[in-house]
Parts: structure tokens; sequence; C-alpha cells
């Protein structure tokens, strides 16, 4: 069995927040994996052409074509995202989107697989993880488990945080804050979240492992969507 992560984030690696948790994911998780950055990657999102409708395969010729065959081809997801505006940032919601070539009749391509949600916020991740989880269950993939952490907001990096009165270090340390090294978030320096990394890593390694049941999942999760729908009338 195969996890597909994908990183969201358009920062460089070694910077990136949403890379470190995902990263931290597939390794706990002793699984075979591949992994994909989205950053310099052209997708678009859903324009809703219908050219989709007959054979599940989407028509847009951008970047997504590439991905389409490692996204079928995974027994579970690890995809992560930064906060932006309280919604993962658009090329992640874009590539969520390019999903909906899987939904046309009763496609059951991604049904009943795995996934596990990360967000990366300045201030919070979890209206990212919210909006992934959404995504996934649309396509009746099971959320067995989600990691969020907090970032380094731009507002440290932009030259304009010691003063700003609207940035996220003044939010979070007042209107004397100085920025040094030491107060910049970085979920490599929070315990908690990468051991919540770990052990969501782990936790997917070992519903894969131990009698994953597809159809079971699938059933579990249509119930979940009819009753959401229920609850939204």
């Amino acid at each position: 069995m195969k996890i597909l992560g994908v990183v969201g984030s358009t920062r460089d690696s070694e910077v990136s927040g949403v890379h470190k948790l995902v990263t931290t994911v597939l390794e706990s998780s002793g699984m075979e994996y591949e992994l994909v950055h989205l950053k310099g990657k052209k997708i678009g999102g859903c324009i809703c052409c219908l050219g989709c409708v007959k054979d599940n395969i989407c028509k847009v010729d951008d970047d997504m074509r590439e991905l389409r065959d490692q996204i079928v081809e995974a027994d579970a997801y690890v995809i992560g995202a930064p906060n932006f505006y309280s919604t993962p940032n658009a090329i992640s919601h874009a590539f969520m989107e390019r999903w909906y070539q899987f939904r046309h009749q009763a496609g059951n391509t991604l049904w009943g697989k795995l996934a596990v949600a990360v967000g990366v916020g300045g201030l919070d991740g979890q209206p990212v993880v919210d909006q992934l989880n959404k995504f996934f269950m649309y396509s009746f993939i099971e959320p067995v488990a989600q990691v969020t952490g907090q970032g380094a907001a731009a507002c440290f990096t932009c030259g304009y945080g010691e003063t700003c009165q609207v940035g996220v270090p003044m939010a979070l340390y007042g209107p004397d804050v100085k920025i040094t090294p030491d107060i910049i978030p970085d979920v490599g320096k929070q315990p908690e979240v990468m051991n919540a990394a770990a052990e969501a890593g782990k936790l997917l390694g070992n519903r894969l492992r131990n009698g994953h049941d597809r159809e079971e999942v699938t059933q579990r999760m249509q119930q979940k969507m009819m009753e959401l729908f229920k609850s939204s009338t």
C-alpha cells in the first residue's frame, strides 16, 4: 500500500511548517509513500466545464494531469496547506476542487480511502483542516487524524512586523514587540505538534496494515455525508 503526501505550501521546504508536518506523518506511518509539492505547479480551480462527466477524467490542461495517476494509485493521503484567510491557500484549494473529476456516475475511484489533514497558520491551522476534511468527505474518504500547528506568519519577515498595527507579531506579543528568532513560531519547536504528527502517521499506517476495508469505510462516510446534508436543510 502507498500513501500520497501533498504539501500545499509555496514556501521552501526548509522553512515550511506544512512540509515538516506532512513529512513527519509520512515517515511515521512506516508505509511506502510519495511526496508532492504544489509549489511551482500550475493548477487552476474547477471551471465546471463537465468535460469529466463521461469518464471521470478532467480535461483542463495543466499540471493536475500529471498528478491524477498518483491520486488514483494511492491508498491514503496526507495533505497539508497553510492558512490563508481562514481557508487553504489558493493552489491547495484548487488542487482539491479538481477532485470533482472523480465524482461522476458513482465514480468510486477514491471511495473508502483514508487521509490525514494538516493545517498550519500564523495563528491557527484548524480552519484549513476543517476545509480539507470536507473535501475528503465529498469523496467518501475517511480522515483518520488531523494535525494543526502555528507557523511563522509572513508578518515576521515582511520588514514591518514590529510597527504594523494589524500584524501577527503585535497581535501575539503586544505593541513593544521586537522580532528575534526565538519568538518566531516554528512547528519543529512545538513538541506537542510534532508528536501529534508522528501519532497521526502511526495511526494511518496501522489502519492500512490491519485489514483496511474500503467498502465499510465508504458506507460509513456516505452515511455521514447524508447526515450532514440533512442538518443543513
